[in-house]
């Protein structure tokens, strides 16, 4: 291996961490977010509601690239107080994400057939009772295909974070790029390697945990066509 070769491969496997550390922050904050605001939508109050909606529809609605400038550039700038770029990063990874995870968990929860929401009212369950003993524990095993598309989703869209700086692959790439620009094959290879083994990784974790969860309920895990059909690729 040259030289060139080996310096090329080092200095973007030294990204691999800040990308590791974005998209676990982003996820963990989009799981969070995801619940409360999917739940939210399902609120009796209609001001609760419409909180969640705004939030929901804001996120979705708007650009993941004018998110993260407004965070990084505008905030400190209003409020003179600058956020550390990866932590900013992982700030907007979560919100944004967190806005489509709330559909997510927002449809699953409404798919639990009415038949277990009147029996666990006939067993004189209260409503929070319902929603974690009855409801929940069923809707989170539909939740985790498209949820699995999300993550990978956020986890290629921790790229972005090379606008500020953050320090992760796509940026240690891209300063590559002016002292190697014969072997951009290689510099755009090994990025697309190291996205596509964290990918690979994601999947593997909520592949886990539907089988894990599956089980929990007594339902076989499912055939591996209606997985891949779930998570949208094609066989």
């Amino acid at each position: 291996m040259s030289d060139s070769t080996s310096n090329i491969i080092s200095t973007i496997l030294s990204g691999l961490g800040a990308t590791v550390t974005a998209a676990a922050g982003g996820i963990a904050l989009t799981i969070v977010l995801s619940f409360i605001a999917g739940l939210a939508m399902l609120s009796r109050s209609r001001t609760v509601r419409f909180v969640s909606r705004v939030y929901v529809e804001g996120f979705r609605g708007t650009s993941e690239v004018v998110q993260l400038f407004w965070l990084y550039f505008v905030l400190p700038a209003l409020v003179g107080f600058k956020l550390v770029p990866l932590f900013a990063g992982i700030i907007v990874l979560g919100l944004n994400h967190g806005a489509y995870g709330a559909e997510i968990v927002r449809g699953a929860v409404q798919s639990v057939p009415r038949a277990q929401r009147e029996g666990a009212v006939a067993l004189s369950f209260s409503p929070a009772q319902r929603m974690f003993r009855v409801i929940l524990p069923q809707a989170v095993v539909e939740m985790l295909p498209p949820f699995n598309n999300l993550f990978i989703q956020l986890m290629k869209s921790t790229a972005l974070l090379y606008f500020i700086s953050a320090g992760e692959i796509t940026e240690k790439g891209e300063l590559l790029r002016p002292l190697y620009g014969s072997q951009l094959v290689l510099i755009y290879g090994v990025e697309l390697l190291c996205y596509l083994a964290i990918a690979v990784v994601i999947t593997m974790i909520m592949r886990l945990l539907e089988r894990v969860l599956a089980k929990r309920l007594g339902r076989e895990p499912p055939p591996r066509e209606k997985a891949f059909a779930k998570a949208g690729v094609v066989t």
